[in-house]
């Protein structure tokens, strides 16, 4: 019978100070970027459109554009979306994958229970049945000497930390897409209301100008110029329908709902929400600390520069420990004396010798890896700077629209009105009536489109400072698989 040869104690010890030992890799420090102390855009006129004043809480900004409506699809939106239902399964998932990595730090314990009968043959033995029973338990440790499962546990917190944050810039991206689709409906209704009020006023020019004719006072040219005229505008009517339409099946989907089910709610809505005379933006710094996008990508560059370590790591041998004890009998009613009991201890090393550069290889590829998302955070952090400043001047630049054609508008229905009434006495042709109309129509839709810009840049500023999360809403409840 061969005796397993006893293992010195001092081994043991040794084994478990390498545990100790410093991880391999760089490690993780917050990346520095030069970050502009103001908003380049801000503007110094007598009326400016943004302030530098500290944001504030932006989780609900929508609640700025006092609209219940809007409100209420938002809030509906973030209990139902399928984008935010995937982002909250992938936050589990990192918490499972983070339980994972956390397991190579405890040992590896099994039980196991055997019985076993066999008979040998009677030609070429005796041709007896004999028994065998055992229980015991086994373990086995694989000691992170060179920080391998510490920097993996690092990769998986920053992983982790990294899809909340992606969790929070669903219900970002969430929020603004529903506004702006809210949006997009109240304008096209607008617009539907103004080319269907200028269509009842052409057919009464329409009306007019066909009596005329009867009464011989004009040709049937002004007749039939003002039928084209009147089935032109008639003609937009089902352009904007359709695009009704569509903007509020978008909305179904971003609800989660099927085709349709907002209809009703979305004519019920009061016009368009109104800008709010002064918008508070804070500076650059606060709205990188609140961008999501922004941390979700320092959390990525944190995770890939921990892999580093884990590459590392692979390329050092391994230490292992295991062991086992049980009872071993032929008969079960003896496994419970002392006999019976069997042990053994094992510590090993093993470390690669050749691999043909495989592991050096591997750890430029994960140097590659963390140099492509450090790349990444720096684009995230550009953007998020480069999102804000376009807001900014798109709202300003907006504004000044807006006050033109609303001048623009008014000087066009005088002049509609008075070509209306000179062409009714007789003075001018009907030619100038038809222009007329034509510019009321055009500048109000105009009017009502830019009004909609005005409002849609400000959710796109909105969204560029981060709004539309907050930790109390955002994170799904751990589950289970979280430690």
């Amino acid at each position: 019978m061969n005796t397993p040869l006893p293992i010195s104690p001092l081994l043991v010890f040794v084994c478990f100070g390498l545990a100790g030992c410093t991880a391999l890799g760089p490690e993780h420090a917050p990346p520095v970027r030069d970050v502009p102390a103001a908003w380049s855009r801000i503007e110094t006129s007598a009326q400016p459109v943004a302030a530098t004043e500290m944001t504030g809480d932006l989780s609900a900004w929508w609640n700025a554009l006092d609209d219940p409506l809007l409100s209420a699809l938002i809030v509906e939106a973030g209990q139902a979306s399928l984008d935010v239902r995937s982002a909250q399964a992938r936050v589990r998932e990192a918490r499972a994958r983070r339980t994972v990595a956390g397991a190579g730090y405890y040992p590896d314990a099994t039980a196991t229970g055997r019985a076993r009968r066999t008979r040998s043959s009677e030609e070429t033995g005796s041709g007896g049945t004999h028994d065998f029973f055992s229980t015991g338990f086994d373990a086995s440790w694989e000691l992170d000497v060179f920080g391998g499962v510490l920097r993996g546990v690092e990769a998986a917190e920053a992983d982790l930390a990294s899809t909340e944050a992606s969790l929070d810039a669903a219900h970002v991206s969430l929020a603004s897409e529903v506004a702006l689709n809210y949006i997009e409906a109240c304008a096209l209704q607008m617009r539907l209301g103004i080319a269907r009020a200028s269509l009842a006023t052409q057919t009464e020019t329409l009306q007019l100008t066909d009596w005329r004719a009867q009464a011989g006072l004009v040709s049937t040219q002004d007749v039939e110029q003002a039928r084209s005229n009147l089935e032109q505008t008639r003609a937009q009517i089902p352009v904007l329908e359709a695009s009704l339409a569509s903007a509020g099946h978008t909305l179904d989907f971003l609800l989660g709902k099927v085709p349709g089910t907002l209809r009703e709610r979305l004519e019920a809505t009061g016009g368009l929400p109104a800008v709010p005379a002064r918008i508070a933006v804070g500076i650059p710094a606060e709205a990188l600390r609140q961008r999501p996008d922004v941390r979700a990508a320092e959390r990525r560059l944190a995770a890939e520069t921990a892999r580093v370590g884990v590459a590392e790591a692979a390329r050092y041998p391994s230490f292992s420990l295991s062991g086992s004890i049980g009872l071993e009998a032929l008969k079960f009613s003896a496994l419970g004396n002392g006999g019976a009991v069997a042990s053994s201890l094992l510590a090993g090393v093993t470390g690669p010798v050749f691999d043909g550069g495989r592991r050096r290889a591997q750890v430029a590829v994960q140097e590659a890896v963390r140099e492509q998302a450090q790349v990444a955070y720096e684009e995230a952090v550009l953007t998020a700077l480069q999102d804000v400043e376009n807001a900014l001047v798109e709202l300003a630049r907006n504004r000044e629209r807006v006050d033109a054609l609303v001048i623009a508008a008014g000087a066009a229905r005088n002049a509609a009105d008075l070509a209306q009434q000179r062409y009714s006495a007789g003075l001018i042709d009907f030619q100038s009536v038809l222009d007329t109309q034509r510019g009321v129509l055009s500048i109000e839709d105009s009017l009502a489109s830019s009004r909609a810009d005005g409002v849609r840049a400000l959710i796109r500023l909105y969204k560029a400072l981060g709004g539309g999360w907050s930790p109390e809403t955002t994170t799904p409840p751990a589950g289970k698989d979280t430690p």
